[in-house]
């Protein structure tokens, strides 16, 4: 289980990315481990904002070709967070 500063490992700015932060939603890579209760308290702690709602996606690494030898990409989690109405994540 990954403490509370470990849960959120960046800012994801996407097009889709871009569409959402106009419903107020934004879209976090977050640690594999955690769980929506966890991404939830380290928003509010990391950005200062009030966390309405936390949908969580698991994505597997893709397959590529590393000269003869195939390799794998890691596997990740994406966080898509609403927050409170009038509320931003300032991104950097």
């Amino acid at each position: 289980m990954p403490k509370i500063e470990e849960v959120i490992l960046g800012v994801e700015q996407t097009e889709k990315g871009a569409r959402l932060q106009s419903k107020d939603q934004y879209v976090l890579r977050v640690a594999k481990g955690a769980n929506k209760i966890q991404i939830k308290q380290a928003a509010e702690a990391e950005f200062k904002v009030d966390v309405l709602k936390v949908n969580t996606q698991n994505y597997l690494g893709k397959w590529r070709r590393l000269t003869k030898k195939a390799g794998r990409r890691a596997d990740w989690k994406k966080a898509i967070v609403t927050v409170a109405e009038g509320q931003k994540i300032e991104l950097k």
